[in-house]
């Protein structure tokens, strides 16, 4: 699928994919914060969009756009600099580019997994990125006042990686008891009992090499019976840069929706079209479902042409 970031002349911005690293877990001891393989996927999960410029911002506690202050150092483009848009202590990028998505998908912005900026916060957005014309801004939001945050030219200042719209919205969120999945609770009560004769073992004060000084079981991917968990356990992510290259055009579209949820659909549009319904209303009808909105009217107008040409007949 592509992931296409359109350039308008002039436009060059700086994107590559996120790195696993972060400062602040290089510095704990032996780098032990690496272990965490649940952090390093998430500093991965996704691109990067780097500060095309060093700056220092100030907030002064009002709400007013001329509380913050931006001060650049000499020589540097006003055009690539953030500036105070909206007030209330926000301070905003321009991205220069236009994301397209492809169709269903949408696109998280916010800022770099586990990378905190002292006091400065990263306000997050989600955007239909397959549709809409229109770039947008990246805001972070001071949290507190009278305090000069500092961003270095090439440090990272927005995050961004695609999502599936309306995916959440199919799930079935449900509570169930443990003890209902029979195999499920063995294997939490063993890796509980592991966890404990670990931690006890590890309060011991003996010396042990680091690779003896964490449990490896969810990094390697494996259960407490040592199979594999999935076929595709990640311990890496390696996504693919940004490169110069020419769009796909009518690639295929995956679909990922549940056959019963789409057979009760067609069967509700299908009466739907009976009674006269408005052919977009159903068409948004499948497209909650998942599907690509240009196949879901092509759906409903295929189905409406059908009844219409069986009618004609009939009479």
């Amino acid at each position: 699928m592509d992931f296409i970031c359109y350039l308008h002349p002039a436009w060059a911005p700086l994107i590559r994919p996120a790195e696993a690293t972060r400062p602040w877990m290089d510095a704990t001891p032996s780098a032990f914060a690496y272990r965490c393989l649940p952090l390093n996927i998430a500093n991965a999960h996704g691109w990067e969009i780097l500060s095309p410029c060093a700056f220092a911002a100030y907030w002064t506690g009002g709400r007013d756009t001329r509380d913050v202050f931006v001060r650049l150092p000499p020589g540097t483009p006003k055009d690539t600099a953030p500036v105070s848009l909206f007030g209330q202590g926000v301070v905003s990028f321009h991205i220069p580019g236009l994301f397209r998505t492809p169709p269903g998908w949408n696109l998280w912005i916010g800022g770099s997994p586990n990378r905190p900026k002292d006091g400065l916060y990263p306000l997050s957005g989600v955007i239909e990125t397959d549709w809409s014309p229109y770039t947008f801004t990246m805001n972070w939001r001071f949290t507190r006042r009278n305090h000069w945050v500092r961003f270095e030219r090439g440090e990272p200042m927005c995050f961004i990686f695609p999502v599936q719209r309306n995916a959440l919205e199919r799930l079935e969120p449900k509570f169930a008891p443990l003890e209902s999945e029979p195999e499920l609770q063995e294997q939490f009560q063993a890796w509980s009992r592991s966890r404990n004769a670990f931690q006890a073992e590890m309060a011991d004060g003996k010396p042990r090499p680091p690779t003896a000084m964490w449990q490896k079981r969810y990094y390697q991917g494996v259960d407490m019976a040592d199979r594999t968990g999935v076929p595709d356990h990640r311990a890496k992510l390696r996504l693919k840069p940004f490169v110069h290259g020419t769009p796909t055009k009518n690639a295929p579209v995956s679909l990922d929706v549940d056959a019963d949820d789409l057979a009760e659909a067609m069967a509700e549009i299908a009466d739907a079209l009976r009674d006269g319904a408005d052919t977009a209303a159903l068409a948004a009808r499948l497209a909650a479902l998942g599907i690509p909105e240009r196949v879901a009217e092509l759906v409903v107008r295929r189905a409406k042409q059908k009844q219409e040409a069986r009618a004609a007949v009939g009479a």
